[in-house]
């Protein structure tokens, strides 16, 4: 381990950035792997970034989400790492290694999405979610204000469905309960998990 240090310490700067982002992106991912593979909720783990705003993409999807910071990382990371050699300009090398790691979202917001579709054609149907529980993965926005999002447990399977609220909003973690279909990919919900402050 201290000659893995050592080395570490005798890099140039920007080869110490690379390195970085690319063992703890990739320390990250495996984690999110394993918690996935288990079933376990690793909501805590996913954060929206999109503020007031939404960055959609479509099927609930969000572009700025943990999972996607650490995608873009472990690209930009190991494309630095794996083209020093091959690329002498600092700045070329940068570019390069920003563009993989944007194609490395890209990549797995498109295989999200497939999946999204596959878990639609499933075994379920959207109205069977109506008075069931469920967390709250992505914040939800006040007043019908946006869409966020909630993971929710049917026929044995975990499913990630839109959802609105009338109410304040609801933050990622919290529980809540499904009160209306609002449509095919939509649900209304309420919150059920209320922190009493003393």
């Amino acid at each position: 381990m201290e000659e893995l240090f050592s080395m570490y310490q005798e890099l140039d700067p920007m080869m110490k950035v690379f390195w970085g982002c690319a063992i703890v992106a990739s320390v990250v991912f495996l984690i999110q792997f394993i918690l996935t593979m288990f079933g376990m909720d690793h909501s805590d783990m996913d954060v929206d970034f999109d503020g007031d705003g939404t960055m959609d993409l479509g099927d609930g999807i969000n572009l700025f989400t943990m999972k996607n910071f650490i995608n873009f990382f472990i690209g930009f990371g190991w494309a630095g790492v794996c083209l020093r050699d091959s690329i002498s300009s600092n700045t070329l090398l940068i570019l390069v290694a920003v563009l993989v790691g944007v194609l490395f979202v890209a990549m797995f917001v498109l295989i999200y999405k497939q999946m999204r579709k596959f878990e639609k054609n499933g075994a379920y149907k959207i109205e069977d979610c109506l008075d069931k529980s469920a967390t709250v993965y992505l914040r939800i926005p006040a007043g019908c204000q946006g869409k966020g999002k909630i993971q929710i447990s049917l026929n044995g399977s975990v499913l990630e469905i839109d959802a609105l609220t009338d109410e304040d909003e609801i933050a990622s973690g919290q529980k809540v309960k499904v009160v209306e279909i609002i449509d095919g990919e939509t649900v209304k919900v309420v919150n059920t998990q209320y922190n009493l402050v003393i």
